[in-house]
């Protein structure tokens, strides 16, 4: 599992059972808290909340880790940068909320299903249609990036294993190059079924 990309973890915690409205918006909720939260004791405060909502919603350490995977690198080099910067204290409380605010955002996806976020996206852009925004062309569009995510991981996987096979491993071009092809077949792929569906603009 990697992150956003409707992993979905089947229970009947209270999680699980929230409205994906609600929980769209108590992540955008947390998420700017978070910003706020800039003392070490804050950002400690905020991981407590968090690692209690996987508790609540029985979400196993495999799985909150699958989520956070994908980040460990990036968050290395920013605690070093920011240590470099700054002092250590900042630094940490720094990378802490960016990783809690993934966190959060995974937990969403790890409890609702991807055609549920879609539908409370769509109800939620309703008031936009005034101003010219399509609801229902933003949650395909949002929709369609998720799923995404999965394909143009397993091309590199497969890129991946192919390069290793050949001895070629430390090939940045080796990589690189097919990745690229890759994901343009499938972006003219889904382009070609998306105007086979009227859908062309």
């Amino acid at each position: 599992m990697t992150l956003l990309t409707g992993a979905y973890v089947a229970g009947t915690s209270p999680v699980h059972r929230a409205p994906a409205g609600l929980k769209l918006a108590l992540l955008a909720v947390g998420c700017t808290a978070l910003v706020f939260a800039r003392s070490l004791p804050l950002v400690g405060l905020a991981a407590v909340v968090v690692v209690g909502l996987y508790a609540l919603a029985r979400i196993g350490v495999r799985a909150a880790w699958g989520q956070l995977r994908p980040l460990r690198w990036l968050v290395v080099v920013l605690l070093v940068v920011q240590v470099l910067i700054a002092d250590l204290p900042t630094a940490v409380a720094l990378t802490g909320r960016l990783v809690l605010a993934v966190a959060l955002a995974a937990l969403v996806t790890l409890t609702t299903r991807t055609t549920a976020l879609m539908a409370a996206l769509e109800r939620g852009l309703r008031p936009l249609r005034r101003f010219g925004v399509d609801p229902a062309r933003v949650s395909l569009l949002m929709s369609l990036a998720l799923r995404s995510v999965p394909v143009v991981a397993g091309i590199a996987g497969r890129i991946r294993e192919a390069r290793w096979a050949r001895g070629r491993e430390r090939s940045v071009r080796a990589f690189a190059v097919p990745l690229v092809v890759g994901v343009l077949r499938h972006a003219d792929a889904m382009g070609e079924a998306l105007q086979a569906r009227g859908l062309e603009d």
